[in-house]
């Protein structure tokens, strides 16, 4: 898989978890018990009686404390609401089985090193846009760019737009021809296409993991236009063909 793409080594930054637990313990409430004992003593007397009736109020006042203790149980439910894990739900599928279908395209040849490569296709691609223009030929897809061979040094290509309709009058180094098709694997690359060597270990990892074969091509779809948008913003579906 090194023969697909120059790859840049990921550094990984594990994260750490910590869990909080908070215990609380009551205090002896039946220490109060014995005052209550000590309170029959004056029970002699008769006057005592209705003042008893009012030592009672006190002991009520206790009770709602003991009824306040019960109020930090409601705190229980925010840790069992703060399950985030959705975010990772809308993560975006990497390695999804798919088949291609083919569709005419107009294409340009090129080469370029890793250096400028970005350029390099972007160069591709407005020359193709222009050609277009000039006929009043609206593309009807995403721009490709299929990889054919790649080196240490640089890569050789074809820049590919999907149209209805033949241009004409079409310089040598371009072409009509037919995309990519058959049984491929999709992966989503988010970002400047530089830090495209991080996806494309990963993607290398995924097939050595699952042992799958891959063909000597691979397929850049640029779901944001290469030409309108800012690099570090552009959204890419990488098609890899399957043997």
């Amino acid at each position: 898989m090194t023969s697909f793409r120059r790859l840049a080594l990921a550094a990984l930054i594990p994260a750490a978890v910590l869990s909080l637990g908070v215990s609380g313990a009551l205090a002896q409430t039946p220490s109060p018990a014995p005052a209550a004992s000590a309170s029959p003593s004056p029970a002699p007397s008769a006057a005592p009686a209705p003042a008893a009736s009012a030592s009672p109020a006190p002991v009520a006042t206790p009770s709602p404390a003991a009824s306040a203790s019960p109020s930090p149980a409601p705190t229980a439910p925010p840790p069992a609401a703060a399950a985030t894990p959705a975010p990772v739900q809308t993560a975006d599928p990497f390695g999804l089985e798919t088949t291609l279908v083919s569709k005419k395209v107009v294409m340009v040849k090129g080469t370029a090193n890793w250096d400028s490569a970005f350029d390099t296709l972007i160069d591709a691609f407005k020359a193709l846009n222009t050609l277009l223009d000039k006929q009043g030929i609206k593309p009807s897809g995403n721009s490709m760019i299929v990889y054919t061979s790649t080196d240490d040094t640089g890569f050789t290509f074809l820049a590919e737009v999907p149209v209805e309709q033949d241009p004409k009058n079409l310089p040598k180094d371009m072409s009509v021809g037919k995309s990519p098709e058959g049984k491929a694997l999709k992966f989503v690359h988010r970002g400047s296409y530089d830090n495209m060597d991080n996806t494309y270990e990963a993607i290398t990892n995924h097939l050595d993991d699952k042992r799958l074969e891959a063909k000597d091509t691979f397929i850049e779809e640029y779901l944001t236009d290469p030409l309108k948008t800012a690099e570090d913003k552009l959204v890419i579906n990488v098609f890899v063909p399957l043997k």
